[in-house]
């Protein structure tokens, strides 16, 4: 985000982060893609030793009560390590938000606390293998009732963090006959070393290595009351809340990654000779390199105000409809930005960018998943034309507005207006 955007302290956050990315060790990316690092402790760590984990979380937690633009600003510069050191970053602020909005006292003392000291790293189990983008609706985990307690039986893949993770965020069925079944859905905090937990695979991935994406089986856990996040069948609500910084994150930290890419490509444009001058001097790459920085610009401007937009939730002057609508933009222009721009990076270098001996072929790998996770871009245009739809059924919505129908030379042949 541009810092004219920025109040004094989110811009004292984002150079924060800015610094702390400077110093992660660069060996550190690279047993990662190694595969040597399975799972980055020590980052965590590190990040928390900064006081950098969980911004937005309250003081008398452990965070800095900062602003969501504050947090996105961070994240955005955690792009800069790639998808999946920013990916681990966000994760704090995702499994943390159900807990800071829903939790009680204890379990924000416990998991709060406990991921802005780095002590508990918390990771989100959600996609099961019944049920990607139709989560809800091919949903099989289940949360018995066992007098104070709940039986949890069922399976989630996919979780990123899900190898080192000390504690799970997952959402599990808890009244099968539930109307929509999204009125029976519980939300609970599951311990690692609950017994009957299981980490059963960790996925080989084709990019953002290193963030132990494993599958999660639950066989007969038992969970106690105080497991439950928010209200009994809830769970639905919790989850909503919980896709904000989900998505938004994505979006912020995909804005890194296509700069860290375009970033390397000018610099060797401007170097590289070809045809008797330089790289940068020829129209079909400078070309690209203008149009890469008006698209990663304007996404920035979109994940600006989608951030300026959940502050404003948080002060209750915005509906969450319309926070998620902006969400969702941001994610699907954000990683479809990203994607393009570090592929038009690639072919600006030409093949010393397919190499390893750059960082691009990585980061080419790595911002695919940017399209996929966390809901994929389909779904986003689903929930945009969604909520835009719910806006404009509103008989608000065109009370203030202009009737640009009456425009029309022939306005008045309502015969010929015909929709079924």
């Amino acid at each position: 985000m541009e810092d004219i955007l920025l109040t004094d302290d989110e811009k004292r956050i984002k150079y924060e982060a800015r610094k702390i990315v400077k110093e992660i060790p660069h060996e550190l990316i690279r047993e990662i893609e190694r595969e040597e690092v399975k799972f980055p402790r020590e980052f965590i760590e590190e990040i928390a030793s900064k006081h950098a984990a969980g911004l937005r979380f309250p003081v008398e937690y452990g965070g800095r009560d900062a602003t969501w633009v504050a947090e996105m600003s961070a994240v955005e510069e955690m792009g800069y390590l790639g998808f999946t050191l920013s990916c681990m970053y966000s994760l704090g602020s995702i499994v943390g938000e159900p807990v800071n909005k829903f939790g009680t006292k204890e379990q924000k003392e416990k998991y709060l606390k406990g991921i802005t000291s780095g002590k508990r790293y918390g990771a989100e189990a959600i996609t099961e293998p019944t049920g990607g983008s139709d989560l809800f609706g091919m949903m099989r985990t289940r949360a018995v009732k066992s007098g104070s307690k709940y039986i949890l039986n069922g399976q989630k893949r996919f979780v990123v963090g899900g190898s080192g993770a000390d504690f799970f965020v997952t959402y599990a069925i808890t009244d099968p006959g539930a109307k929509p079944i999204t009125n029976g859905i519980t939300a609970f905090v599951v311990d690692r070393e609950s017994a009957g937990l299981k980490v059963e695979t960790v996925y080989g991935l084709m990019g953002t290595r290193g963030g132990g994406t494993a599958r999660i089986i639950y066989r007969d856990v038992e969970l106690s009351e105080e497991s439950v996040i928010g209200e009994l069948n809830h769970g639905y609500d919790v989850f909503n809340v919980m896709m904000v910084p989900e998505r938004l994150t994505t979006a912020a930290g995909s804005l890194g990654v296509a700069m860290a890419a375009i970033e390397i490509a000018t610099d060797y444009a401007m170097k590289r000779e070809a045809f008797g001058k330089k790289l940068i001097d020829h129209e079909g790459v400078n070309f690209k390199i203008a149009e890469s920085l008006t698209a990663i610009q304007n996404a920035s401007s979109l994940v600006y105000a989608a951030s300026r937009a959940a502050d404003l939730l948080e002060q209750k002057k915005v509906s969450l409809s319309y926070v998620r609508k902006l969400v969702s933009m941001s994610k699907l222009n954000s990683t479809e930005v990203m994607w393009k721009t570090v592929n038009d990076a690639m072919q600006i270098m030409g093949g010393i960018g397919y190499t390893t001996i750059y960082p691009v072929e990585r980061l080419l790998r790595d911002s695919r998943l940017g399209m996929i996770w966390t809901g994929t871009n389909e779904v986003m245009k689903m929930i945009i034309q969604h909520e835009f739809v719910k806006e404009i059924k509103d008989p608000a919505y065109f009370s203030t507005r202009r009737n640009v129908q009456l425009d029309a030379l022939d306005f008045d042949l309502v015969e010929e207006k015909v929709y079924g």
